[in-house]
């Protein structure tokens, strides 16, 4: 058995950060591969299924980012894994956005859910380190991962889970040059789709009373391309 885990924040509040891209890529795997609903189990949402010829257990730890080595430990130990058999999804500020880059064992690099994850179960669980680019300065670090991916992100991010969930199959098995690759790949091919398809010229349509158009102007953000998208997956 494989063992995916997602790293992110529990709650509603923190869905759309940047810091819960993990939890992200899991509710896409879990969409894409017609896994189970979610349940309660490891103090986590987990759903098992297969991908691939390998049998998989996601998990989303609920015990909050500074903590998530608890819930992973509790599930490493009832199945006896190898750390091997861990693969972390997490956010990593030092790739360009839309890049990921998986690897084995190496340092946390100030990552609190990796951090959590080492004192708990050891070092040598594999990562997918997902690029969701950096905000300039250190200070601004916190932030920056606390909060909504911005409306421009979109355009890569949705195509990148998208990519990410379709070639986990390749992840489970082990080949993670060709999972790498692959994500690549569809990433960069659907981009372009999803940009052809917004420049699409609008139908002229009544403007909207001025009630209607303050209305609008207050939706946040994330009620959006990727809220919808993210809805769907999770079946809310």
């Amino acid at each position: 058995m494989k063992l995916f885990v997602g790293l992110g924040n529990p709650g509603a509040e923190y869905a759309f950060h940047r810091h819960n891209v993990g939890f992200m890529a899991l509710d896409a795997i879990a969409a894409s591969h017609d896994f189970p609903a979610w349940r309660k189990r490891f103090s986590s949402a987990v759903s098992e299924g297969r991908l691939g010829r390998e049998q998989v257990l996601l998990l989303k730890p609920q015990t909050y980012m500074n903590d998530s080595g608890r819930a992973v430990g509790e599930a490493v130990r009832f199945y006896k894994l190898d750390l091997g058999d861990v693969i972390a999804f997490h956010d990593e500020i030092d790739l360009a956005p839309g890049k990921v880059r998986v690897k084995a064992g190496g340092g946390v690099a100030g990552h609190n859910g990796l951090k959590s994850l080492t004192s708990h179960i050891g070092n040598d669980y594999v990562r997918v380190r997902i690029g969701v680019g950096h905000p300039g300065h250190r200070d601004q670090v916190v932030g920056y991962v606390l909060h909504d991916f911005a409306k421009a992100d979109y355009d890569w991010l949705e195509p990148l889970l998208g990519a990410i969930a379709e070639a986990a199959p390749y992840l489970a098995d082990g080949a993670f040059d060709k999972f790498q690759t692959q994500v690549a790949h569809r990433a960069q091919a659907a981009a372009p789709e999803k940009k052809a398809a917004r420049a699409k010229p609008a139908r002229k349509e009544k403007k909207a009373p001025a009630a209607e158009d303050e209305k609008n102007a207050e939706k946040p953000a994330h009620e959006g391309a990727l809220a919808g998208m993210l809805r769907r997956w999770l079946g809310s």
